[in-house]
């Protein structure tokens, strides 16, 4: 971690009006020319010029790479971005995180203790920012933008009970198939060896979590214009210049 969280507390806040500006210029302009869904890799885009429209310099980008950790780096400190989709009611998310094969899989279960290890070792970063869609309208897609401190407890593997998952069907009946948390405040934890041993948190969109949402918009799905028209224009534009 390179602040403290008073440090990235109010650093945040110098910038939340302008941050939640741009994040609606943004995600608006993003679905003028595109119908699919912001995902993880187009979020760190849109995150980056978020930042630098609010004026909070990006110094390092990860540029969709599959490394595990910081995705930007940045004046108010490392950001992991990752993206998400509302349960009905808004009520949940499910966030894919490290891939953990190195310290716990179906030939070797490890235990909680290492792998916590592991994760740990792994977070570079001082913030997650999770972009939230829900998609229950068929013309529009509603997005919060939720910016949580990444040693925020009900984020930490640490905090959590660690159990093993028994198989109940199949070849895998009464076999460990990955390991599984118990709940805090609706949130947990758990690990599936056939995925990648991947990491997934479950979170509960609690009050205390819904503290973190620094931006809300909602767009049209239905796109006005498109690439080729777009650089149509801007090679029109680039003659007229020229002449």
């Amino acid at each position: 971690m390179t602040k403290n969280n008073k440090e990235m507390d109010k650093n945040i806040n110098d910038y939340t009006q302008s941050l939640s500006d741009n994040f609606n210029e943004c995600v608006n302009g993003y679905h003028l020319i595109n119908t699919s869904p912001i995902n993880e890799t187009i979020w760190e885009d849109i995150n980056t010029l978020i930042f630098t429209h609010s004026g909070i310099e990006v110094t390092n980008q990860s540029k969709g790479s599959h490394l595990s950790g910081m995705d930007i780096r940045s004046s108010i400190g490392n950001i992991s971005n990752k993206s998400a989709k509302y349960t009905p009611n808004k009520s949940n998310i499910s966030i894919s995180s490290y891939r953990l094969t190195t310290v716990c899989s179906n030939k070797d279960c490890g235990t909680p203790e290492k792998f916590i290890e592991e994760i740990n070792a792994r977070k570079n970063f001082d913030f997650y920012s999770f972009i939230i869609r829900d998609e229950t309208k068929a013309d529009e897609i509603s997005y919060d933008w939720l910016f949580i401190p990444s040693n925020h407890p009900l984020l930490d593997p640490a905090a959590y009970t660690w159990s093993p998952t028994i198989g109940k069907k199949g070849k895998n009946t009464g076999t460990q198939v990955g390991w599984q948390t118990n709940v805090i405040n609706g949130c947990s934890m758990s690990i599936t060896f056939s995925m990648s041993s991947q990491l997934w948190m479950e979170i509960e969109m609690t009050e205390e979590i819904k503290k973190h949402i620094i931006a809300t918009t909602t767009v049209s799905n239905k796109p006005i214009s498109n690439y080729i028209e777009l650089s149509s224009l801007f090679a029109n534009r680039s003659l007229a210049t020229a002449i």
